[in-house]
């Protein structure tokens, strides 16, 4: 059994409530350990160690705080219609399976649930997201290359 990006992701919010310093978590080979404000770290919030199995989505999962996560809500009276597919991890995000190749969605496209919308890296590691929902895309939120943080709402789709 390995851990899913969304167990890793209900993982890290629990810690991040909590007044954890350090949680080391291992699963079947899979190795999780997450550090808040400890030495030789850069202080931009807890991480997560590369696990040593293949494929171990623990390997690709990261931490934020939870001001940084109330800063990736949606802002007072922006537009919240439709649903939104946020960032299952921290990572770079990409709109196109690789450079020069179209985007895999654009706004005003039809999805299906399962659609692929992106890709974020982690450490060489690619995670496909995919529609939470059938319908059409009302909004991008993320820019083709950029950091998104765990949370971060980067779809907005109006269900059909």
């Amino acid at each position: 059994m390995s851990l899913s990006y969304r167990e890793v992701a209900e993982i890290m919010k629990i810690i991040d409530a909590s007044s954890m310093d350090e949680v080391i978590l291992e699963v079947d080979g899979a190795k999780l350990v997450v550090r808040r404000g400890a030495a030789g770290t850069n202080g931009a919030g807890s991480h997560a160690a590369p696990a040593p199995a293949p494929a171990s989505s623990a390997s690709t999962a990261v931490a934020k705080s939870s001001a940084a996560v109330a800063a990736s809500a949606p802002a007072a009276g922006q537009d919240t219609d439709g649903e939104t597919v946020r960032a299952p991890m921290v990572g770079t995000f990409y709109r196109s399976p690789s450079p020069g190749e179209p985007a895999f969605v654009d706004v005003g496209a039809t999805v299906s649930a399962g659609d692929p919308l992106c890709l974020i890296e982690v450490m060489k590691l690619y995670t496909t997201i995919e529609a939470t929902c059938a319908g059409t895309i009302a909004r991008v939120l993320a820019e083709d290359g950029a950091l998104v943080e765990f949370d971060q709402p980067l779809f907005v789709i109006e269900p059909s």
